[in-house]
């Protein structure tokens, strides 16, 4: 597990390999990730917008940028949690997320979260130093 706290917006990200999505022959790797967004503050926040920077073993890097997540904008009171998974295909066995979302409180303020970065590795496998 991955977590980062900001403004007391916890996000807490479980990043896991698909298997059964990945095809490694063709160099096709696909991981899902559950995250968990839960407002310990002591306001009312809206996730209006996503970013990721997402970067694979050989150092190419995507950007991702779009309302919401998973089609939604979530609304979250003080002690809320809302929950999604969705997932990154990658052309090599190994990258590392980082993102955060823009919230707005009820007041109109917009402010960003950060989401903790995290590694997409394959299960079982150790990397060798040569």
């Amino acid at each position: 597990m991955y977590r980062a706290v900001t403004r007391n917006i916890e996000v807490e990200v479980e990043p896991f390999y698909m298997e059964d999505r990945s095809d490694p022959d063709t160099g096709r790797y696909v991981w899902g990730y559950r995250i968990t967004i839960e407002n310990r503050s002591e306001e009312f926040v809206q996730l209006l917008t996503r970013y990721w920077h997402i970067t694979d073993a050989e150092g190419r890097v995507e950007e991702v940028r779009g309302p919401g997540v998973v089609g939604e904008q979530p609304e979250l009171n003080p002690g809320d949690s809302f929950q999604y998974t969705s997932g990154c295909p990658l052309s090599t066995p190994s990258g590392i997320m980082v993102g955060h979302y823009t919230m707005r409180n009820a007041q109109g303020d917009l402010f960003d979260i950060a989401v903790p970065a995290f590694s997409l590795d394959l299960p079982n496998t150790m990397r060798t130093v040569n």
